[in-house]
């Protein structure tokens, strides 16, 4: 770390090596318009009451959404959970699950972006393992077909319920709305070790509609923890798609201490769909962007461990770039690098990271007239991803564009502790001991800072749903069919039967400007 870098040891590799410089994993933003289920699930029922609603839900044990290590009925022993999850940022961490009964064991990708349990239900040449419901005495079909489209891929399926276990995870067993995933497309990748997904999300983002429980209310509801978990994934600098053993925790109905360092900071949920938070501004090596807030919440903005970069929407991301550009050491860098379709090589003896400058995240508190910043170093969004021979490591950049939100991905989350707490609607960061490289942290929390120096809030107040966007959708076109068929009316009246002008139908300037009235 130590060694000057500023030397043209810099290669420009192989425009050809876009396929392995972008993002080998991206699950976010969803989703095909959810359907009514064509009928009543079969027996145990898992799906939601129609008087129910999710804001009525209270958080079972402690009043501040915080759990102990451990709970005097045995649910709960955090410290059996860290350490619990497997892979990297370039292809998902993943959870061991016992499934069925009698137990078959999977690997199931946890996405915070997302709200739907499902696993493969048949044979993929990319899965090497999936669920086979006909072997599990305790699985029952719901009949209800569901679909789940994302950023990248999508998949259909069929809803069921089945018991699960994790075996580091909470005690016991629990019946949980399933879904089998009977054909995909882009959505099991070449080389995964997740044989599915657990979304993490609210039910307002479930499929086929928000009536279906998600996998943690089902857990809330029948194991009576907290209404909260919290992510871990220790990948900080390590090669994005290594051998999938970097590690990390999911801590299901609490906070884990031995986790974090420091202070836990908080920032409000805005709404309970994705994990929606208030972005107030960035800032590249201390230096504001100067954007209008609103351009960081475009759409939205949130935090999603199942989308592998951070990506920006495209006004913020050009920015980013521009100020690391300016700021950095690099003179001269390929555009290739930036958007993906490159990778930059150094020799292996040598660290990029000293020429890059710092990059932070600026995030509205609880308290709203104050704010507190995330900070990442560049060994978080510099990502070492392959070798070439023995003197070169070849890195890719850990941000990329969006045309649809901000979306804080495992770029970011991989230098945090994040707490998802939603018994009291808020999203917390706290440093992770894990985000260490030779011993130097590479990730920083700092605050509070005021926030009079940006608006009072910088989320849109219209909320963009995906059932508002197809009603908004279908009203548009029932007014063009509408002005359409008028049109085709006009034009198939007889002649004769359309009125003819005379003299005095005909409006002049002296009648209509001066006197106001027809002639």
């Amino acid at each position: 770390m130590g060694t000057s870098l500023a030397a043209p040891s810099l290669l420009l590799l192989l425009a050809g090596a876009a396929g392995l410089c972008r993002a080998l994993f991206s699950l976010p933003l969803r989703v095909s318009p959810p359907a009514s289920p064509g009928g009543s699930p079969s027996a145990p029922v898992l799906l939601r009451p129609a008087s129910s609603s999710r804001r009525q839900q209270e958080p079972l044990g402690d009043t501040d959404g915080l759990a102990l290590a451990s709970d005097p009925g045995g649910t709960l022993n955090f410290l059996a959970m860290v350490e619990n999850l497997q892979g990297d940022s370039g292809r998902g961490y993943y959870l061991e699950m016992l499934i069925g009964s009698p137990p078959q064991a999977l690997n199931i990708l946890v996405d915070t972006g997302s709200s739907n349990f499902a696993v493969a239900g048949a044979p993929d040449p990319d899965v090497t393992s999936y669920f086979n419901p006909e072997l599990s005495s305790t699985y029952k079909s719901q009949g209800i077909d569901v679909t789940v489209k994302y950023t990248q891929g999508s998949w259909t399926g069929m809803l069921g319920t089945d018991v699960i276990t994790i075996p580091k995870g909470i005690n016991g067993s629990y019946t949980i709305n399933i879904a089998t995933i009977l054909e995909s497309e882009n959505f099991f990748l070449p080389g995964v070790k997740w044989h599915g997904i657990l979304g993490l999300a609210y039910d307002a983002l479930a499929k086929p509609s928000s009536s279906v429980e998600t996998f943690f209310d089902s857990l809330v509801r029948q194991a009576k923890i907290p209404n909260i978990f919290s992510l871990q994934m220790c990948g900080a600098g390590l090669p994005v798609s290594g051998s999938g053993t970097n590690g990390g925790s999911l801590i299901l109905g609490g906070i884990e201490p031995s986790l974090y360092k420091g202070d836990i900071w908080y920032t409000p949920i805005k709404e309970e769909w994705y994990y929606q938070v208030e972005i107030l501004k960035l800032e590249v090596g201390g230096q504001n962007l100067e954007l209008d807030c609103r351009e960081y919440n475009a759409d939205k903005a949130i935090v999603d461990s199942g989308t592998t970069l951070l990506r920006l929407p495209q006004k913020v991301f050009s920015a980013v770039v521009q100020a690391i550009v300016r700021t950095s050491l690099i003179q001269e860098f390929s555009s290739g690098f930036w958007t993906g379709s490159q990778l930059a090589c150094w020799d292996k003896t040598e660290r990029p990271w000293s020429l890059f400058p710092k990059l932070s995240i600026y995030l509205r508190d609880e308290n709203s007239s104050r704010s507190f910043r995330i900070s990442i170093l560049p060994q978080l969004y510099i990502q070492p991803i392959l070798g070439i021979g023995e003197n070169l490591q070849c890195y890719r950049f850990g941000i990329s564009s969006s045309t649809n939100a901000l979306v804080i991905g495992a770029t970011v989350m991989e230098g945090f502790y994040v707490i998802f707490d939603r018994a009291q609607r808020r999203v917390g960061f706290a440093v992770s001991p894990c985000a260490e490289i030779g011993g130097s942290t590479v990730s920083e929390i700092e605050g509070p800072f005021t926030t009079a120096d940006v608006a009072s809030n910088c989320v849109s107040s219209i909320s963009f749903h995906e059932p508002v966007l197809w009603i908004a959708s279908y009203a548009l076109m029932s007014l063009c069919g509408i002005i359409l068929l008028v049109l085709i009316i006009l034009l198939l009246i007889p002649p004769r039967c359309q009125h003819r002008y005379t003299d005095n139908d005909v409006v002049n300037d002296e009648s209509s400007l001066v006197r106001h009235r027809w002639k």
